[in-house]
């Protein structure tokens, strides 16, 4: 007797779909509000923090992707490892960007916040959304009395 094979990436996947939906959907949301409110630093810097956000999040969703695979052991060092990572990056590009003036600081901070609310949220729907369907072998199934 064969068991069907089911796809366990699917809700992964599907976050991650998710997620960039909501991300696209936010560049151009706060990128409109931001150049209304605020002119032309309002468009750098909702598109900066929708670059800022959206890095954050979304490489965390496809580094849970790839590694699924691997042992748990290695899968948590690689999630530590990436977590520490995009944190210096994060720190690196607002270290660096706090010398300029050219783009708005509080259409930069909302819209960090926005992203990762917006695409986490993105992200755990599509995580949730999918149906799999969870199939018991022969040997996991209870016997029945006779």
């Amino acid at each position: 007797m064969t068991t069907p094979q089911t796809d366990h990436d699917a809700p992964l996947r599907a976050a991650l779909r998710y997620g960039v939906g909501g991300l696209i959907v936010l560049v151009i949301v706060s990128a409109v509000v931001g150049s209304i409110v605020a002119g032309l630093p309002g468009l750098w810097g909702a598109l900066i923090g929708s670059a800022i956000g959206g890095f954050f999040i979304l490489t965390t969703a496809a580094l849970v992707l790839f590694s699924a695979k691997l042992e748990s052991g290695i899968q948590g060092m690689t999630m530590l490892a990436s977590w520490i990572g995009k944190l210096l990056v994060v720190l690196i590009v607002i270290a660096v960007l706090k010398q300029f003036d050219f783009y708005s600081r509080g259409t930069l901070f909302l819209t960090v916040v926005a992203a990762l609310l917006i695409v986490l949220g993105a992200e755990t729907y599509g995580a949730l959304r999918p149906r799999v369907p969870i199939m018991a072998t022969p040997d996991e199934q209870p016997e029945q009395d006779q």
